[in-house]
């Protein structure tokens, strides 16, 4: 008789799903919280002075401060319309017309200029400024953005503005898409015609000027942008399948790591009758990541973050000195929600006493709903707002392991009556001289089913 038939069945009935729970239970665990399953949304308190609503900044994704300046930069979708018919990031190929009846527009949020020195410093007004498009005429279905200094200008008075814009492609946009095995013959068919706009501004302006846009076969579900100079940027896939089954299983299985980022290299101004990918020339240069999504410029200048969005996990990633080598990535660190758009504060009032510069990241406290609310103009999808600082003493070498003691903490949480979603959070001081002697700061949100940014004050 053998050891196994020895052991009453009984015994195998108790010990299998023992063992299968010990296992598999804290991945389990990991997904429900990720996913808010078991989560209740809640609000932050928040003084009702301390909470500004910025108007005229429908459906804005992505969010950069421009601190020399003291401005802020997004990209908005305008108008209703658009984001629930058409949104391929999130699946939605529901009516491709709507791009061409309605379009997306860049704002600034001077900071400076929205002081109301009638009142005092510590009031503000918080004012969006559409700018108007000079040299470009078309759809622009926003999402991901970056800004970055113009390095020829003398003054630094302007600026080179990068943009991912979800154009659709008609010639596809009707097919019903089969899902193939990843590694078979067949490519997804792209219903969407995703590329990257790049626009000048001269800061100040109203206007922006359309330079190029950008695609590239390697370009396929593009979500963000870290802009590296004029002529070269990264730009994140957030997805292998664009839609269909093997979508969610992408999005639910951690372990399909097959989304990546596309160095993508480029000549200047090629003419309005040049080709797209004429002087385009794009290489992949890091993959094994599941859904990377949001990008951001960390605290050094070879420093990337990079969000995995369903996995609720931020990578520290180094630039390589070598243009043509791979991104490594460094350390990373999981949240209890899905995240997005990571940004670096860095405090312009630290001291030798008290340094509050850290990442923010937001992300969804219910991703699960999704389903259900991509689709629905009255949904109440939440927002979350984590900061994270790392306590023990920094080496300043980015190529040194960042695995150490960190500082983690809910900075915001609302259930969706204040701001509905949120994928962009950062940081502005406010100057201890004005709200003192308790350090505070402007923490702005937003998301791409917020109604309107919103700007909230809070202890830093």
């Amino acid at each position: 008789m053998t050891f196994t038939k020895s052991i009453p069945n009984k015994f195998w009935t108790i010990l299998v799903p023992i063992f299968v729970a010990y296992v598999c239970g804290p991945l389990v665990y990991r997904h429900l919280t990720v996913f808010g399953v078991l989560r209740q949304t809640h609000q932050t308190l928040t003084n009702p002075e301390d909470l500004i609503t910025i108007q005229d900044t429908t459906h804005c994704e992505d969010l950069h401060y421009y601190s020399p300046r003291q401005i802020l930069f997004t990209a908005c979708e305008d108008t209703f319309l658009t984001r629930f018919s058409w949104f391929p990031p999130l699946e939605v190929f529901d009516n491709p017309a709507v791009t061409h009846e309605a379009r997306g527009s860049i704002h600034v949020i001077d900071l400076e200029a929205s002081r109301k020195p009638s009142t005092g410093d510590q009031h503000w007004a918080m004012k969006s400024r559409r700018l108007r498009f000079t040299n470009f005429d078309g759809p622009f279905v926003t999402h991901g953005v970056d800004v970055i200094p113009d390095p020829e200008s003398a003054n630094g008075d302007t600026v080179y503005i990068f943009a991912v814009n979800h154009v659709p492609n008609m010639e596809h946009v009707d097919v019903n898409t089969d899902s193939t095995d990843r590694l078979g013959s067949k490519t997804p068919h792209q219903k969407s015609h995703s590329r990257i706009e790049i626009f000048h501004h001269t800061l100040g302006s109203d206007s922006v000027r359309h330079i190029r846009s950008i695609r590239h076969p390697l370009i396929t579900t593009p979500n963000d942008i870290f802009a590296i100079g004029k002529a070269s940027f990264y730009v994140t896939n957030d997805h292998y399948y664009p839609e269909g089954p093997l979508r969610a299983v992408e999005i639910m299985y951690f372990g399909a790591k097959w989304s990546n980022i596309v160095q993508v290299q480029f000549s200047g101004n090629t003419g309005a009758q040049a080709s797209l990918e004429t002087g385009v020339n794009a290489s992949v240069v890091l993959s094994g990541i599941h859904n990377n999504n949001g990008l951001g410029h960390g605290q050094y200048p070879n420093e990337l973050l990079i969000g995995s969005a369903a996995s609720g996990t931020l990578h520290f990633a180094r630039l390589p000195g070598d243009a043509d080598s791979a991104i490594e990535v460094v350390d990373s660190i999981p949240f209890d929600s899905t995240i997005d758009n990571p940004t670096y504060f860095s405090d312009p009032f630290a001291n030798s006493t008290y340094d509050a510069s850290g990442y923010v990241i937001a992300g969804l406290p219910r991703a699960i709903d999704l389903t259900k609310t991509a689709r629905d103009p009255e949904g109440k999808d939440g927002a979350m707002v984590w900061y994270v600082k790392q306590r023990m003493p920094d080496s300043g070498l980015v190529n040194e392991s960042r695995t150490g003691s960190w500082e983690k903490r809910l900075l915001f949480q609302d259930d969706g009556e204040r701001i509905r979603s949120a994928s962009t959070a950062l940081l502005v001081a406010i100057d201890p001289k004005i709200e003192g002697p308790q350090r505070k700061a402007w923490l702005f949100i937003t998301g791409p089913w917020s109604e309107n940014m919103i700007a909230v004050k809070i202890d830093i």
